[in-house]
């Protein structure tokens, strides 16, 4: 599965890799991997696919939820997809609250102790989601853990999940996602110890002239 979805982000460029010519994220740092999966929303057959996995790794390792949570924005179609397909209610958490009428930040049923999985496309240090359980805690819910597309396996986000006691559990990750383009002439061998030296510090701009 980890090798087949990232095979599908590649192949519709959601995910760009340039050790040569770095992007820059919004927080200044240089970085050879741009990921969009929004874009997986426009191809039916692979937002299908997506779907069912994130479906079975939620059966798999959340057997008791009883609600599907989506994270504002890019969690929120995903989220609904798989409440669909596990016949669960669902909701999601605002990036901050309304500032008019009821000024929900939670949208969907509220009830306490109700336990809900956490569906998100994209985990890079894991701040945005962990803001979203937090969140979901606090107004009662009983939070098993976070699903996602995609991880870059950053050191940082495994310390901040284990911090907070969430569990994660992703489709697919950076280090899968750069064996297979390799295998698949995205990358030359060349390319990748500086990928994986990224990967190792992405604040250290040594990697661009390794």
């Amino acid at each position: 599965m980890k090798r087949k979805i990232a095979e599908g982000l590649l192949k519709i460029k959601a995910v760009t890799l340039q050790p040569n010519n770095p992007f820059t994220w919004a927080s200044g740092i240089k970085s050879p991997i741009y990921c969009d999966n929004r874009l997986t929303l426009s191809y039916p057959g692979f937002r299908k696919e997506i779907a069912r996995g994130l479906a079975e790794l939620i059966k798999e390792k959340y057997p008791a939820v009883e609600m599907i949570m989506g994270t504002a924005t890019a969690g929120i179609p995903h989220a609904a997809l798989v409440a669909e397909n596990l016949n669960l209610p669902m909701g999601y958490v605002r990036a901050s609250a309304k500032a008019h009428g009821k000024e929900n930040s939670i949208e969907g049923v509220i009830r306490e102790g109700v336990r809900v999985v956490v569906v998100e496309d994209l985990i890079s240090t894991g701040g945005s989601s962990l803001a979203v359980v937090k969140t979901l805690r606090e107004a009662g819910f009983q939070v098993l853990g976070i699903v996602a597309i995609f991880s870059y396996n950053l050191d940082q986000a495994r310390v901040n999940f284990q911090e907070e006691n969430t569990p994660l559990y992703t489709l697919t990750d950076y280090d899968t996602l750069i064996e297979e383009a390799l295998a698949r002439d995205y990358i030359k061998e060349e390319d990748l110890a500086k990928l994986r030296k990224w990967r190792e510090n992405p604040a250290d701009e040594g990697w661009i002239n390794s």
